[in-house]
């Protein structure tokens, strides 16, 4: 049963996305990047919770937007629209008393009235400046009553219509961070590497001419998983990780510990710079599954070994 949902799903999806006419998405959008006051968004039932929905995706994205409940709209939240808004409303039918008894007040207030329908020939069409039509089959319930595909297709054009504005006005990451202070995505957005990495006598540091039985100590006292080898200036020539340890243990035997760092580290390590975002780090470390990294070496613009970043450190951020 879940399989033939599932594909009933993807064909109405389709159908949504090869049948969409773009022109009076592209016009709105012209619309809204010109418009000087508030887009208010509003709608009845579940077409409400989307048009909700979309309108605070739009805040967190640098547009001005609200949603308003078209109760509320008649009874008094009317006030605070003027003539410079755009008020978009959200139905399936275009057909809800409740939109086209609040349609001829958006027009008094001289605001700009458009209608996001699935059916183009309704009354709220007829009574608003512009309509845009969203493709439409069925919905996936078995009576074709559940709204299900059609407030899927209304989020998926308030997410593309979202976005747009925001590529358009160039709303950058720090714009993002400055929206979103707190929580996980605050966190990604603004937690740097040298915010988590480890400094000072924290790092495991060996010279190139040590032999491995010598640093042994140091390996195993810092308890990082590994070992940076550094250049006379600080420079960062290369790591040594617990594992390179098990697998020459394992190919040499103890003949091993007479070898010099120089010889057993790997001399073309990963590194990232301080100021670099945790997240990006993290993204890095997990990039390949088969081969995860878990200490990323921190340097400076010289290569200079400023600190050391585990990926537990990061985990532990809440990062992730």
């Amino acid at each position: 049963m879940l399989k033939e949902l599932l594909d009933k799903q993807r064909s109405y999806t389709d159908h949504f996305f090869s049948s969409i006419d773009l022109q009076p998405i592209e016009n709105l959008v012209q619309l809204l990047l010109l418009c000087k006051g508030t887009i208010y968004f509003t709608g009845v039932g579940k077409s409400g919770l989307v048009a909700k929905k979309i309108a605070f995706t739009m805040v967190s994205t640098g547009t001005r937007a609200r949603y308003v409940s078209p109760m509320d709209a008649v009874h008094g939240d009317l006030g605070m629209v003027s003539s410079q808004d755009v008020f978009i409303m959200l139905s399936k039918s275009g057909e809800s008393d409740e939109l086209i008894n609040l349609a001829p007040a958006i027009h008094n207030k001289g605001a700009s009235l458009i209608c996001v329908v699935s059916k183009p020939n309704s009354r709220l069409a007829n009574v608003s400046h512009s309509t845009i039509t969203l493709p439409f089959l069925r919905e996936l319930c078995p009576f074709d009553m559940a709204p299900t595909m059609s407030t899927t297709t209304q989020l998926l054009f308030g997410d593309l219509l979202t976005i747009a504005l925001m590529r358009h006005k160039n709303f950058s990451l720090d714009d993002y961070a400055l929206n979103h202070p707190s929580g996980q995505i605050g966190k990604r957005i603004r937690l740097k590497v040298k915010d988590l990495m480890l400094t000072g006598n924290r790092i495991p540091l060996c010279k190139p001419d040590e032999y491995l039985g010598d640093i042994l100590v140091e390996l195993s006292n810092k308890r990082c998983g590994c070992i940076l080898i550094s250049g006379r200036n600080g420079e960062l020539l290369g790591i040594f990780t617990d594992g390179d340890l098990r697998r020459a243990l394992q190919n040499h035997g103890g003949d091993v510990l007479r070898s010099s760092m120089r010889e057993m580290m790997n001399s073309n390590p990963n590194f990232i710079g301080p100021d670099s975002l945790a997240w990006d780090a993290l993204k890095r470390m997990e990039a390949n599954p088969q081969k995860r990294i878990m200490m990323l070496p921190v340097v400076d613009a010289d290569c200079k070994i400023l600190g050391l970043l585990h990926i537990h450190d990061i985990i532990q951020s809440g990062l992730s």
